[in-house]
C-alpha cells in the first residue's frame, strides 16, 4: 500500500512537471540561464513588473553568508520561484550599478594603426640571377600580421628595412614573429639581395586600417564609446587587426546601395580626417571598438540618454533601432524574434527583424555600415545591431549591451 501511494505521489508530481513545462515556454527559459549574471535592482525590478519569464515566475535577491578560508563573505543571490515559493532555479547575482549612457546612431569614421604590419601579398625582387621570390618558400600567408623582426618590435613599414640593411646583418635568416587568426606563430625567411647589393624580403604590408561603421553608445560619466558590436578587420585580407591606438571622426553619408537576397547593401560614406577628429581609439576587440570622445559635436545627441538593460529583461516582441542613416535621428520599429541567454559571450545574442516600412523602403533592411546601431526595449538600451542575414536583410543579429560594456 506504502509503495502504490508513493508511485501515486510520484507520478502525480512528474504529471505535473510535465503539465508545467509543456504549458509554460518561460519555465524553460528560466531552466537555461546561465549560473552568474550581472544585473542591477532595477532590473530585477522589471523582470517581475513586466513578467519576464510569465505570470507565474518571480525573481528575487537573496543574501547569503559563505565561510571561506576562516573569512565570512557574502553573496547575492538571485533566485526563480513558480508561484512565488517554489524555487527553480538559484544564480549568483553580480549586482551593478544602473548606468545611463548617450545614444549613439551616428556613422563615424574610423581609422586604426595597427599593433604591427599586415601582409597583403609580395612581389618579385631583380637580384644578379633574374627575377625571384622568396614568399611561398617562406611559409607567410596574406592576412599575417609581423609584430617582431629578429625579436625587435615592428610597427612601420621601414622597420624591417632598417633591421635587413644594418651593418649587424649579413644575409642570414630572419625570425618572424606573426599574428595568424589571432594565434601566434614563429616562421623563417631569407632575404634576397638586389642587383644594388641591398636585401630585400619583397613583401607588401600596410600598418594601418579604416572604415565606415556606428556608434552605439557613449558613458554618460566617462565620455568612454562603443561602436560597431564587433571588431574591425582589414578590407583586402579579412583579418581582424591589433590596434595599438586609432581615430574617429564625424561621417557623411553620401549614398546607399540597398540590401538584397544574398547581396548586403552598404553606406556609403565619407570623413575627413584632420579637425574633424572626434575621439581616440584604445583597443578593437571582438565586440567592437572601444576608446573615449571628446567632441560630441555629430556624434550624438547629448538630449538622448537612456538607462542599459540587463540581458535577463529582453523578450521577444517590439523593440527600435537607432539610426542616422535618413541623414537625422530617427527610431525604426523592429521584432525581436529570438533570444538567447548566453552564458558565453557572443556577438550573437539575438535574432531580430525589421518592420519599419520607412526603413525598408530606405536599405531594404540592414546594411553593411548599420552595426554598432542601439537597439532599445522598454525605453532601455539593450544591445546593438553586427550583422545581416546575407539570405533575408530584413534579418539581423544583435549583441546584448552588457557583453558590450563588459568588454
Amino acid at each position: 500500500m506504502k509503495k502504490r501511494l508513493n508511485y501515486i505521489i510520484f507520478l502525480g508530481i512528474a504529471s505535473l512537471s510535465i503539465l508545467l513545462i509543456y504549458f509554460n515556454a518561460e519555465f524553460i527559459n528560466v531552466l537555461s540561464l546561465p549560473n552568474e549574471v550581472p544585473i542591477s535592482y532595477n532590473d530585477i525590478k522589471n523582470i517581475n513588473s513586466d513578467k519576464i519569464f510569465g505570470k507565474n515566475i518571480t525573481a528575487e535577491i537573496v543574501e547569503e553568508s559563505v565561510n571561506v578560508g576562516g573569512e565570512k563573505f557574502s553573496i547575492k543571490n538571485l533566485i526563480f520561484k513558480l508561484f512565488g515559493f517554489i524555487p527553480i532555479k538559484t544564480i549568483k547575482a553580480n549586482i551593478i550599478e544602473d548606468k545611463q549612457v548617450y545614444l549613439g546612431g551616428s556613422p563615424i569614421g574610423l581609422t586604426i594603426d595597427v599593433d604591427g604590419l599586415i601582409v597583403l601579398g609580395s612581389n618579385s625582387i631583380n637580384t644578379e640571377e633574374g627575377l625571384k621570390s622568396n614568399f611561398v618558400d617562406s611559409k607567410l600567408k596574406i592576412g599575417d600580421i609581423i609584430t617582431k623582426v629578429n625579436g625587435i618590435k615592428v610597427s612601420e613599414i621601414d622597420d624591417i628595412k632598417t633591421i635587413i640593411n644594418s651593418e649587424n646583418y649579413n644575409g642570414e635568416e630572419l625570425t618572424i614573429n606573426l599574428l595568424r587568426k589571432g594565434k601566434e606563430e614563429t616562421i623563417k625567411l631569407k632575404p634576397l639581395k638586389n642587383e644594388e647589393g641591398e636585401y630585400k624580403i619583397g613583401l607588401w604590408v600596410r600598418n594601418d586600417a579604416a572604415g565606415v561603421g556606428t556608434i552605439t553608445f557613449v558613458d554618460a560619466e566617462t565620455m568612454e564609446f562603443g561602436a560597431l558590436g564587433h571588431p574591425i578587420t582589414d578590407y583586402e585580407t579579412g583579418v581582424v587587426v591589433p590596434a595599438k591606438g586609432g581615430k574617429i571622426f564625424s561621417c557623411s553619408v553620401v549614398g546607399l546601395n540597398k540590401g538584397e537576397v544574398g547581396m548586403p547593401g552598404e553606406i556609403k560614406g565619407v570623413f575627413m580626417q584632420g579637425k574633424n577628429q572626434k575621439g581616440e581609439i584604445d583597443r578593437n576587440t571582438r565586440f567592437g571598438v572601444y576608446g573615449t570622445i571628446f567632441n560630441k559635436d555629430k556624434i550624438i545627441d547629448p538630449n538622448k540618454i537612456a538607462d542599459v538593460a540587463s540581458r535577463l529583461t529582453i523578450k521577444p516582441g517590439k523593440a527600435t533601432l537607432i539610426s542616422s542613416i535618413s541623414g537625422v535621428s530617427e527610431e525604426y520599429e523592429i521584432e525581436i524574434i529570438k533570444t538567447n541567454y548566453q552564458p558565453t559571450s557572443s556577438e550573437k545574442s539575438f535574432v531580430f527583424r525589421v518592420t519599419d516600412k520607412r526603413l525598408l523602403k530606405l536599405t531594404g533592411g540592414i546594411i553593411q555600415g548599420m552595426s554598432g546601431s542601439p537597439i532599445m526595449q522598454n525605453d532601455k538600451v539593450i544591445g546593438a545591431v553586427t550583422h545581416v542575414f546575407v539570405s533575408d536583410p530584413t534579418k539581423g543579429y544583435g549583441i546584448y549591451i552588457d557583453w558590450m560594456i563588459a568588454a
